[in-house]
């Protein structure tokens, strides 16, 4: 069995305050973002926190997407993390940033269960930075 795993970590800013309040909206977004990544959904669970922010996770046959939100920022905490060959994490990632309209994200892909000679596993890091044009949103 392949160890590969794609780990996708993302600080979402500029995001819809209401969006980040209602975990039903959350799981909603997170539950169609499952699917556009072609990921097969298993549970899920969200806690909205008083008086705000929310966190929450997918469970997906490849592995889970998560998040903690802090409204009154603006700013998400997301994780996107899946095995195999199979899902296409950054297409969930890209729905996700889409749907909660953020302003800016900064996204780290951590390739994980590198194999090593010595029998011990690494993993590599790749991170970048994107300002997301919303000028045609209403």
């Amino acid at each position: 069995m392949d160890t590969i795993g794609y780990h996708y970590i993302v600080e979402a800013s500029g995001c819809d305050e209401d969006i980040l309040r209602d975990p039903n909206k959350i799981r909603e977004i997170f539950i169609k973002a499952a699917e556009v990544g072609n990921m097969e959904v298993r549970s899920s669970y969200f806690y909205k926190f008083s008086p705000t922010g929310v966190s929450g996770v997918v469970i997906v046959a490849e592995s889970h997407i998560s998040i903690h939100t802090w409204p009154e920022e603006k700013y998400a905490a997301i994780d996107v993390y899946v095995c195999g060959n199979k899902a296409d994490p950054e297409k969930a990632v890209d729905y996700i940033l889409e749907a909660f309209n953020a302003a800016y994200a900064h996204v780290s892909e951590v390739k994980r269960g590198i194999k090593e000679d010595d029998e011990t596993f690494t993993h590599m890091i790749l991170t970048w930075e994107e300002k997301l044009d919303r000028k045609n949103k209403n």
